[in-house]
Formats: structure tokens, C-alpha cells, sequence
């Protein structure tokens, strides 16, 4: 028998760095057949064609005038040669450049990226209670989110409602880029504002105009005002960032039953339709800008109207969303989410069922997927941790199991007698120490001894989690000088008055 090693003390945080680039281990599911998605497909085009976009931004509107479409006030109606011609010329695959190369994404059919909770103007958590979201909390969420190798990309997790909205993008930036070394957001919030988060990235990572232009090094969120309407900020937004070469996440908002059809095939078309007609426009304004279309589909409560989450609808909507983006073969983003207002059972399963839904779906990106509660209003730091084990364990699927010769354990099936254990075998005492998951939060003790530590349930375990990851952690290299980089630029322009969002 190998003699047993002495144990290494055990580590909070498992470092990975096979989970900082994952692929779908499985193959995607199916909710309609072929047939079905090539007619949702061309009722889509219809609408574009028939029932048109109600486009607000008289700039966005003149880009698709010239570009082909019938203007009308303010509905824009784009023909299928233009969507056709969008598609084509949009690429398959995104690079995603972070300040650490390591860091670095490939976002196509296939891949797997991982981003938190975001959009949340509040925060909370078992010790400081439920609050307007701050820059300490905007900064700890980062923290958390550089600490674990399955949260691929940033978002703003919490809102820092305590920074004057015309000085809070040089705060976001800066944190961001001293932080953390991933893959950055940047709010569409008005061509100043964005110009200068651009300016800022360059001037911290050492970027001239043509290398920042040339890949994408950041990423908005542009969200149709559903049904069939795309607003002023949008459509800034998408015309901002087709400009700079950098990537836009074009996410209709379709809650069936309310801003959609209430059945799933009606609620998708409606969907497809208000993602295709935008990336129509980023297309027009920089042929091959990188797009990631998609969207983020679920259902409301026909009771209270209530936006609800992890439910059947959710997934068929997710699955169905996979279904139309591989037809028009372009990358795609989904989202988990959870309705729930606590940290608890509820949370988890609306969270575990809409991931399971975008793994059936194979999505590419998959927003919210720790931290979310309350349908978006709050950032939950307990409920961060709690997903971050759901998402290590999806990770890990994502490794194929060994199948070598030692793996298939001849030599240990010989070792054991019938009604013996596999304890001690050679293979075993080989590989004890990696061959399963470690559980971040997860107690697999006996009931007896967690009785005996305190009867400490995964919310509170969670909460000693995060505050031990915030209090060991150390930014990554290049963060002060990134940081250093930016002081006199923010405050030049602070003086200066700051840079107002576009209403």
C-alpha cells in the first residue's frame, strides 16, 4: 500500500486555471424542432419588416435610412436583406481582452463564460442588513468576483448610489481596473461618459486608438425597451460602441405575459426580432463590431405581474434562445436569476434551474449567475457564495472524467474483496486528494457533528465565507499602477465638471 502524505492545510479559495476558460460539456438540448425555428425565424423577419422597431434617437434612426431601412417618424421597418446582410458581416467569434492575459476570453457557440449578478441598486447581507447599493460595496463585489475563477467577467454588481451619477463612471473604472485583471463592463449611459471610460482603459492599460479599436476590451449591456422599441440611451449605446470596435450585449427583456406574448414561441420571435433589428444598426455603423446577441426571457406571475424566475417558461425560453442564435450562428448570452428576497431554498432553486436551463441551452455567456436576488434590485453577498458553489460544480463538469488505463482501476478492483472497501487502495491513496469537488460552502459532515459545530446553515457559513475572502484579499498585479495611471486623469475632469448620462 502507498503511504498516506501528510494533509496540507485546506484552502478557502481552490484556485483553477482550467475554470477561467470553460467549454459546455454537454451537447445542447432541443425545445422545437428544425422546422419550427426556421418559421419563428422568418416571423421575426416579418415583424422587422411589417411591424417595425420604434427607434427614439433621431441619429440612430438617420443610420438606418441610409442604410436601406423605411423611416416613418419614429418606427424604423428593416427589410430581411438588411438582417441578412447584419448577420453575415457580424463575427462568430469575439477575443475578450483583460488586463492580465490570462484572463483573456474566447466568446463563440461552445463556450462557457461565467459573469455575477448585476444591474442591483441595492445591497445586502446577513451582518450590514438590505441598503442602497455603495462604492464599498460596488468594490467588495469586485473583490469577490476577482477571488473565483468561475466568475469570468465584471458587472456592476451594486450600483454606488452614493457618487454623483456624473463622476460615478471614473469610480466604477477606476476600481475595476485596480481590482480586478478580468474583463470589464462600461454603462451606455451618454457618448461623454463612454468616451472617457474608453479613454481611461487606454490610459491604463498602455492602449493606443488603433489597439483599443481593434479588439474588444469591454463590453454594455444594451436592453430593448420590449415590445418592438429601442430608446435613446440604447440606441447611443449601440452606435457608441459599434464606433470603438468594442462589444456590445444586446439583451431584449421578455417576460411572457406581459412585455411579450404569454406563450413561448410568440414571446421568443418578439425576442429574436428586437435583437436582430439592433444588431442591424451596430453592423450599419462598423461592419464586423463584435455583437453577442441573445436575451433574457422568463415569465411573470399572471397574479401579481411579478417577474418570476427558474420556472419552466425560463429554461424552454433559454433553450429555445440557443435554438434561434445557433441558426443565425452567432454568439449569445442568457441569464439566471432568481425572484427570491432572501438568501434561501427559494434562491437557490430559481438560480440552480435557469443555470441548468442555459447549460442545457449551451449558452455562451451567462449574466447573473451569483449574487442576484429579488429580481435584479438587490446583490446578495451570502447568495454570491452560496452560486459560486453551484457554478465550481458546473465547472468541474466541464473537465471530461478520466478515462485512461489506470483510470478504468484494474489493480484497485483486484486489491478489494467482495464486501471490502476502496479506501486504501493504490489508486486511492494516489488521487484522494484531487479526485473529487471540494464544497466551498457545502457541509457534508454527519448530523451529529454539525449539531455539534454550531448547527451552522450555508447562509451564515456563507457570510464567514465572504468576509474571510474580503479580509485575505490582495489586488492583482498591475492594479496600483493601473490605479496610479488614472488619479490625475479622474481628477482633472472631476474638476471639471464630470460627464452628464443621457436621458
Amino acid at each position: 500500500m502507498v503511504r498516506r502524505n501528510k494533509r496540507a492545510p485546506t484552502r478557502l479559495i481552490e484556485h483553477r486555471p482550467e475554470w477561467r476558460r470553460l467549454r459546455h460539456p454537454f451537447q445542447p438540448q432541443e425545445v422545437f424542432s428544425t422546422d419550427k425555428i426556421e418559421a419563428m425565424h422568418e416571423m421575426a423577419l416579418k415583424l422587422l419588416e411589417e411591424l417595425g422597431l420604434k427607434v427614439l434617437l433621431n441619429d440612430a434612426r438617420d443610420v438606418y435610412a441610409k442604410g436601406g431601412a423605411r423611416v416613418n417618424e419614429d418606427m424604423v421597418f428593416i427589410g430581411r436583406d438588411m438582417v441578412t446582410a447584419a448577420i453575415a458581416s457580424a463575427p462568430a467569434s469575439i477575443q475578450l481582452r483583460a488586463s492580465s492575459k490570462e484572463r483573456d476570453l474566447v466568446l463563440e457557440n461552445g463556450a462557457l463564460v461565467f459573469g455575477p449578478g448585476a444591474g442591483c441598486p441595492n445591497a445586502t447581507d446577513l451582518i450590514n442588513g438590505r441598503r442602497p447599493g455603495s462604492l464599498r460595496d460596488f468594490d467588495n463585489a469586485l473583490r469577490l468576483c476577482q477571488s473565483f475563477d468561475v466568475i469570468h467577467k465584471l458587472g456592476p454588481c451594486c450600483e454606488p448610489q452614493d457618487v454623483p451619477v456624473h463622476l460615478r463612471h471614473y469610480d466604477m473604472m477606476r476600481s475595476q481596473l485596480s481590482l480586478s485583471d478580468k474583463f470589464p463592463f462600461v454603462y451606455g449611459r451618454g457618448p461623454q461618459q463612454v468616451a472617457e471610460c474608453f479613454e481611461m482603459m487606454c490610459l491604463a492599460l498602455g492602449l493606443s486608438d488603433e489597439e483599443f479599436l481593434q479588439s474588444a476590451w469591454c463590453s454594455t449591456v444594451v436592453n430593448t425597451n420590449s415590445p418592438r422599441q429601442i430608446d435613446r440611451p440604447m440606441g447611443q449605446a449601440l452606435m457608441d460602441f459599434a464606433r470603438a470596435g468594442q462589444l456590445t450585449i444586446i439583451t431584449p427583456f421578455c417576460l411572457s405575459g406581459a412585455m411579450a406574448p404569454v406563450t413561448v414561441a410568440g414571446a421568443l420571435i418578439l425576442q429574436h426580432a428586437e435583437a436582430l433589428g439592433a444588431l442591424v444598426l451596430t453592423q450599419l455603423v462598423r461592419p464586423g463590431t463584435p455583437v453577442c446577441i441573445g436575451g433574457f426571457g422568463s415569465n411573470v406571475d399572471m397574479k401579481s405581474g411579478a417577474p418570476a424566475f427558474g420556472t419552466p417558461v425560463h429554461v424552454q425560453m433559454s433553450i429555445g434562445t440557443g435554438q434561434l442564435c445557433r441558426h443565425v450562428g452567432l454568439p449569445w448570452r442568457g441569464a439566471a436569476g432568481a425572484a427570491s428576497n432572501a438568501p434561501d431554498m427559494q434562491a437557490a432553486g430559481e438560480t440552480h434551474h435557469s443555470l441548468w436551463g442555459n447549460l442545457m441551452a449551451n449558452a455562451g455567456m451567462v449574466f447573473h449567475s451569483a449574487g442576484w436576488l429579488e429580481g435584479g434590485l438587490t446583490f446578495g453577498f451570502e447568495k454570491f457564495i452560496n452560486d459560486v458553489e453551484a457554478l465550481q460544480t458546473i465547472a468541474d463538469l466541464c473537465t471530461a472524467p478520466d478515462a485512461s488505463e489506470d483510470a478504468f482501476g484494474w489493480s484497485a478492483l483486484e486489491q478489494v474483496d467482495p464486501g471490502g472497501h476502496f479506501f486504501a487502495t493504490d489508486q486511492t491513496m494516489q488521487r484522494y486528494e484531487t479526485a473529487f469537488y471540494k464544497p466551498l460552502v457545502a457541509d457534508l459532515n454527519n448530523f451529529g457533528t454539525w449539531e455539534l459545530n454550531g448547527a451552522v446553515t450555508a447562509d451564515s457559513r456563507a457570510t464567514g465565507i465572504w468576509q474571510q475572502v474580503l479580509s485575505e484579499f490582495t489586488p492583482p498585479e498591475g492594479g496600483a499602477d493601473r490605479r496610479a495611471s488614472l488619479e490625475a486623469y479622474i481628477a482633472d475632469h472631476t474638476a471639471a465638471g464630470g460627464a452628464p448620462i443621457m436621458d
